[in-house]
């Protein structure tokens, strides 16, 4: 260990964790785990509240412009139901610019999951910048990035609360409706990249038949609609084989809940 690991960024000695017993480590990690999983069920419990959340309508009109020319919100879901949309920015006068976004925005989009799986549930995830296309191009190529990327070309920025800090915007469209039905931003954008954690800022969640949902709600049963990335075919069976594998895990994963300690 370097000496300035050792003192920490202050100069000051590290004031470390005691060393223990296998045993004892053991049991620091249960009283812990104890605590982790009151989180995870509090964190289900507030993603089934926010599914229950009033919905707002989008009255008006937006336009943006692709890789293929200009489109609207309601193009932006590609068909799907669900729309999470991420402002970025990345624009003249954000450090970085033309060759880098914002660095937290870039942060964010380095921690994008594959969007098949997002797609797989009826979900779309764009971002959306002030930058031109060909701008927005070069920076993909270059970062490695691949989701659709959309340039604000009217007041849509300003209008939901994205105009001066980043921040996403979930939609559902119902027809050609279209309504706004969460929208996070500041810390609460840390934890978006993962499709589990996109899946529950969404009103319909991840659409498994475990999560509290309103009545009517889409789901169908747990793991079972997981596949690989490049896999996934609309309105496929789950395999066989998978569906094997998965009863067996959640069997097991039921079987140790039920021999916890209360």
């Amino acid at each position: 260990m370097t000496a300035s690991a050792e003192n920490g960024k202050s100069g000051q000695a590290m004031r470390k964790p005691p060393v223990v017993s296998p045993q004892a480590w053991e049991a620091a990690r249960e009283q812990l785990l104890v605590k982790e999983k009151a989180e995870t069920r509090a964190r289900d419990a507030l993603a089934a509240e926010r599914r229950r959340m009033p919905w707002m309508a989008v009255e008006k009109a937006y336009a943006f412009e692709g890789p293929q020319g200009k489109v609207s919100l309601l193009d932006l879901f590609e068909g799907r139901h669900q729309l999470v949309l991420y402002r970025a920015f990345y624009e003249p006068g954000v450090f970085g610019w033309p060759e880098h976004a914002c660095r937290g925005c870039s942060m964010v989009a380095d921690q994008v999951a594959h969007v098949a799986h997002l797609n797989a549930r009826d979900t779309t995830l764009v971002f959306a910048s002030r930058a031109p296309q060909a701008d927005i191009a070069r920076l993909k190529a270059r970062m490695g990035w691949t989701m659709p990327w959309v340039t604000i070309t009217d007041s849509f920025d300003k209008d939901f609360g994205v105009d001066e800090w980043h921040g996403t915007n979930v939609f559902y469209r119902d027809g050609e409706r279209i309504f706004r039905t969460y929208f996070i931003n500041n810390r609460g954008d840390e934890q978006m990249g993962g499709t589990w954690n996109y899946l529950d800022i969404t009103p319909l969640g991840r659409q498994e038949v475990w999560e509290d949902s309103p009545k009517g709600y889409p789901q169908t049963p747990t793991y079972k609609w997981w596949s690989w990335h490049d896999s996934y075919m609309p309105d496929a069976e789950p395999d066989k084989k998978w569906v094997e594998v998965s009863d067996a895990g959640e069997a097991a994963f039921r079987a140790e809940s039920a021999n916890e300690k209360p």
